[in-house]
Protein backbone atom coordinates (compact mmCIF):
# COMPACT_ATOMS: atom_id res chain seq x y z
CA UNK A 1 0.00 0.00 0.00
CA UNK A 2 1.54 3.94 -0.81
CA UNK A 3 0.58 4.56 2.67
CA UNK A 4 3.05 2.24 4.43
CA UNK A 5 4.99 2.87 1.31
CA UNK A 6 5.68 6.46 2.52
CA UNK A 7 7.27 5.54 5.92
CA UNK A 8 8.98 2.70 4.67
CA UNK A 9 11.23 5.11 1.99
CA UNK A 10 12.01 7.36 5.29
CA UNK A 11 13.28 3.93 7.17
CA UNK A 12 15.22 2.87 4.10
CA UNK A 13 16.94 6.40 3.90
CA UNK A 14 18.08 5.92 8.00
CA UNK A 15 19.67 2.57 6.82
CA UNK A 16 21.47 4.26 3.45
CA UNK A 17 22.69 6.65 5.41
CA UNK A 18 25.18 4.29 7.32
CA UNK A 19 26.49 3.14 4.06
CA UNK A 20 30.27 4.34 4.26
CA UNK A 21 30.05 6.00 0.54
CA UNK A 22 27.43 8.26 2.04
CA UNK A 23 28.78 9.62 5.48
CA UNK A 24 30.68 12.38 3.72
CA UNK A 25 28.13 13.86 2.14
CA UNK A 26 26.07 14.48 4.99
CA UNK A 27 28.77 16.25 7.81
CA UNK A 28 27.84 19.57 6.66
CA UNK A 29 24.25 19.05 6.18
CA UNK A 30 24.12 17.56 9.04
CA UNK A 31 25.95 20.44 11.13
CA UNK A 32 22.94 23.17 9.78
CA UNK A 33 20.76 21.08 10.71
CA UNK A 34 21.53 21.03 13.96
CA UNK A 35 22.39 24.37 14.67
CA UNK A 36 19.12 25.15 13.66
CA UNK A 37 17.05 22.36 15.13
CA UNK A 38 18.58 23.67 18.31
CA UNK A 39 17.41 27.12 17.64
CA UNK A 40 13.91 25.89 17.08
CA UNK A 41 14.01 24.07 20.25
CA UNK A 42 15.13 27.04 22.15
CA UNK A 43 11.81 29.43 20.63
CA UNK A 44 9.42 26.54 21.17
CA UNK A 45 10.32 26.36 24.91
CA UNK A 46 10.39 30.14 25.27
CA UNK A 47 6.82 31.37 23.56
CA UNK A 48 4.90 27.92 22.24
CA UNK A 49 2.68 28.06 25.59
CA UNK A 50 1.85 31.83 25.17
CA UNK A 51 0.81 31.13 21.40
CA UNK A 52 -1.59 28.17 21.90
CA UNK A 53 -3.12 29.87 25.03
CA UNK A 54 -3.49 33.18 22.74
CA UNK A 55 -5.41 31.26 19.93
CA UNK A 56 -7.70 28.71 22.34
CA UNK A 57 -8.92 31.98 24.30
CA UNK A 58 -10.44 33.10 20.23
CA UNK A 59 -13.01 29.69 20.46
CA UNK A 60 -16.33 30.49 20.59
CA UNK A 61 -18.08 29.85 23.93
CA UNK A 62 -20.34 26.95 21.87
CA UNK A 63 -16.97 25.24 21.01
CA UNK A 64 -15.86 25.19 24.70
CA UNK A 65 -16.24 21.37 25.30
CA UNK A 66 -13.23 20.93 22.20
CA UNK A 67 -11.16 23.51 24.21
CA UNK A 68 -8.94 20.28 25.26
CA UNK A 69 -8.75 19.00 21.41
CA UNK A 70 -7.92 22.16 19.94
CA UNK A 71 -4.93 22.92 22.79
CA UNK A 72 -3.26 19.21 21.61
CA UNK A 73 -3.33 19.95 17.78
CA UNK A 74 -2.65 23.51 18.67
CA UNK A 75 0.10 22.70 20.76
CA UNK A 76 1.53 19.57 17.99
CA UNK A 77 0.70 22.21 14.85
CA UNK A 78 3.01 25.05 16.59
CA UNK A 79 6.07 22.25 16.89
CA UNK A 80 5.68 21.59 13.74
CA UNK A 81 5.58 24.89 12.30
CA UNK A 82 8.46 25.98 13.94
CA UNK A 83 10.09 23.15 12.84
CA UNK A 84 8.81 23.04 9.28
CA UNK A 85 10.21 26.84 9.13
CA UNK A 86 13.42 25.81 10.45
CA UNK A 87 13.88 22.87 8.40
CA UNK A 88 12.68 25.11 5.02
CA UNK A 89 15.77 27.26 5.71
CA UNK A 90 18.04 24.84 6.58
CA UNK A 91 17.36 23.20 3.31
CA UNK A 92 18.01 27.08 1.49
CA UNK A 93 21.31 27.14 3.25
CA UNK A 94 22.28 23.10 2.38
CA UNK A 95 20.48 22.80 -1.13
CA UNK A 96 23.76 22.52 -3.04
CA UNK A 97 24.61 19.84 -0.60
CA UNK A 98 21.96 17.80 -0.38
CA UNK A 99 21.80 17.46 -3.86
CA UNK A 100 24.96 16.49 -4.10
CA UNK A 101 23.88 14.00 -1.85
CA UNK A 102 20.57 12.28 -3.62
CA UNK A 103 22.94 12.03 -6.72
CA UNK A 104 25.57 9.87 -4.76
CA UNK A 105 22.46 8.30 -3.44
CA UNK A 106 21.16 7.60 -6.63
CA UNK A 107 24.61 6.21 -8.15
CA UNK A 108 24.79 3.78 -5.18
CA UNK A 109 21.47 2.24 -5.50
CA UNK A 110 21.52 2.35 -9.61
CA UNK A 111 25.64 2.04 -10.11
CA UNK A 112 25.49 4.62 -13.04
CA UNK A 113 26.17 8.02 -12.18
CA UNK A 114 23.69 11.09 -12.43
CA UNK A 115 24.50 13.82 -15.74
CA UNK A 116 26.01 16.80 -15.20
CA UNK A 117 26.98 15.47 -11.46
CA UNK A 118 30.11 15.78 -9.37
CA UNK A 119 31.81 18.27 -7.42
CA UNK A 120 33.37 19.64 -10.64
CA UNK A 121 29.79 21.11 -11.20
CA UNK A 122 29.36 22.29 -7.63
CA UNK A 123 30.06 25.38 -7.34
CA UNK A 124 28.55 26.25 -11.01
CA UNK A 125 25.21 24.89 -10.01
CA UNK A 126 25.02 26.90 -7.11
CA UNK A 127 22.88 29.62 -8.18
CA UNK A 128 20.42 26.53 -9.86
CA UNK A 129 20.69 25.00 -6.89
CA UNK A 130 19.02 28.20 -4.69
CA UNK A 131 16.40 29.26 -7.08
CA UNK A 132 14.81 26.14 -7.10
CA UNK A 133 14.48 26.39 -3.56
CA UNK A 134 13.11 29.41 -3.98
CA UNK A 135 10.53 28.19 -6.07
CA UNK A 136 9.29 26.08 -3.69
CA UNK A 137 9.00 28.67 -0.99
CA UNK A 138 6.77 30.48 -3.83
CA UNK A 139 5.02 27.42 -4.03
CA UNK A 140 4.43 27.40 -0.18
CA UNK A 141 3.63 30.91 0.89
CA UNK A 142 0.40 31.66 -0.98
CA UNK A 143 -0.86 28.17 0.21
CA UNK A 144 0.37 29.35 3.82
CA UNK A 145 -1.19 32.71 3.72
CA UNK A 146 -4.05 30.76 2.49
CA UNK A 147 -4.36 28.53 5.79
CA UNK A 148 -3.24 31.28 8.48
CA UNK A 149 -6.05 33.83 7.15
CA UNK A 150 -8.69 30.77 7.04
CA UNK A 151 -7.98 30.27 10.90
CA UNK A 152 -9.50 33.87 11.77
CA UNK A 153 -13.05 32.34 9.96
CA UNK A 154 -15.37 31.63 12.95
CA UNK A 155 -15.67 27.68 13.49
CA UNK A 156 -12.60 26.72 11.18
CA UNK A 157 -10.47 26.70 14.23
CA UNK A 158 -11.41 22.97 14.43
CA UNK A 159 -10.60 21.89 10.65
CA UNK A 160 -7.62 24.02 10.00
CA UNK A 161 -5.29 22.46 12.03
CA UNK A 162 -5.88 19.17 10.28
CA UNK A 163 -5.80 21.11 7.20
CA UNK A 164 -2.12 22.47 8.17
CA UNK A 165 -0.85 18.75 9.40
CA UNK A 166 -2.17 17.70 6.07
CA UNK A 167 -0.61 20.45 4.09
CA UNK A 168 2.64 19.88 6.22
CA UNK A 169 2.83 16.49 5.29
CA UNK A 170 2.60 17.80 1.52
CA UNK A 171 5.05 20.30 1.87
CA UNK A 172 7.95 17.95 3.14
CA UNK A 173 7.17 15.89 0.12
CA UNK A 174 7.61 18.26 -2.38
CA UNK A 175 10.49 19.99 -0.35
CA UNK A 176 12.66 16.32 -0.36
CA UNK A 177 11.53 14.07 -3.64
CA UNK A 178 12.58 17.18 -5.64
CA UNK A 179 16.40 17.09 -4.78
CA UNK A 180 16.26 13.45 -7.16
CA UNK A 181 13.99 15.21 -9.26
CA UNK A 182 16.13 18.07 -9.82
CA UNK A 183 19.02 16.01 -10.31
CA UNK A 184 17.09 14.33 -13.11
CA UNK A 185 16.36 17.39 -14.94
CA UNK A 186 12.62 17.25 -13.92
CA UNK A 187 11.24 20.54 -14.32
CA UNK A 188 9.36 21.98 -10.83
CA UNK A 189 6.08 21.88 -12.50
CA UNK A 190 6.43 18.40 -13.56
CA UNK A 191 7.42 17.23 -10.48
CA UNK A 192 4.95 18.58 -9.25
CA UNK A 193 2.36 16.35 -11.49
CA UNK A 194 4.39 12.94 -10.85
CA UNK A 195 3.75 13.47 -6.56
CA UNK A 196 0.12 14.54 -7.85
CA UNK A 197 -0.28 10.85 -9.77
CA UNK A 198 0.60 9.06 -6.44
CA UNK A 199 -0.73 11.48 -3.32
CA UNK A 200 -1.05 8.31 -0.66
CA UNK A 201 2.77 7.58 -1.17
CA UNK A 202 4.20 10.88 -1.02
CA UNK A 203 1.96 12.33 1.64
CA UNK A 204 2.74 9.57 4.32
CA UNK A 205 6.17 9.87 3.13
CA UNK A 206 5.90 13.86 4.04
CA UNK A 207 3.93 13.04 6.94
CA UNK A 208 6.38 10.65 7.95
CA UNK A 209 9.46 13.26 8.08
CA UNK A 210 7.05 15.60 9.80
CA UNK A 211 6.47 12.86 12.30
CA UNK A 212 10.35 12.79 12.89
CA UNK A 213 10.56 16.74 13.42
CA UNK A 214 8.91 16.35 16.59
CA UNK A 215 11.07 13.96 18.11
CA UNK A 216 13.89 15.05 19.98
CA UNK A 217 17.67 14.67 19.22
CA UNK A 218 16.06 12.21 16.04
CA UNK A 219 14.90 15.91 14.29
CA UNK A 220 18.49 16.59 14.09
CA UNK A 221 19.39 13.73 11.66
CA UNK A 222 16.35 14.36 9.62
CA UNK A 223 17.26 16.27 6.38
CA UNK A 224 19.88 13.81 5.10
CA UNK A 225 17.85 10.66 6.48
CA UNK A 226 15.04 12.15 4.31
CA UNK A 227 16.73 13.27 1.19
CA UNK A 228 18.36 9.57 0.71
CA UNK A 229 14.75 8.06 1.66
CA UNK A 230 13.33 10.70 -1.03
CA UNK A 231 16.03 9.57 -3.47
CA UNK A 232 15.61 5.85 -2.52
CA UNK A 233 11.76 6.85 -3.62
CA UNK A 234 12.53 8.14 -7.01
CA UNK A 235 14.78 5.61 -8.09
CA UNK A 236 12.37 2.81 -7.37
CA UNK A 237 9.00 4.32 -8.15
CA UNK A 238 9.76 7.46 -10.31
CA UNK A 239 12.75 6.12 -12.56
Amino acid sequence: MDIAKGFTYLAKGARLLMRQELRVFVLLPLLVNILLFGLGIGLIFSYAGGWVDSAVAWLPEWLSFAAWLLWLLLTLLVGMGVFWGFSLIANLIAAPFNGILAEKTQMLLTGTPVDGGGFGDFVRLIPSALGRELSKWMYYLPRVLVLFLLGFVPGMQIVVPWLWLLFGAWMMAIQYVDYPMDNNRISFKEMQQRLRQRKLLHVSFGGAVSVMLLVPLVNFFVMPIAVVGATALYVEEHK
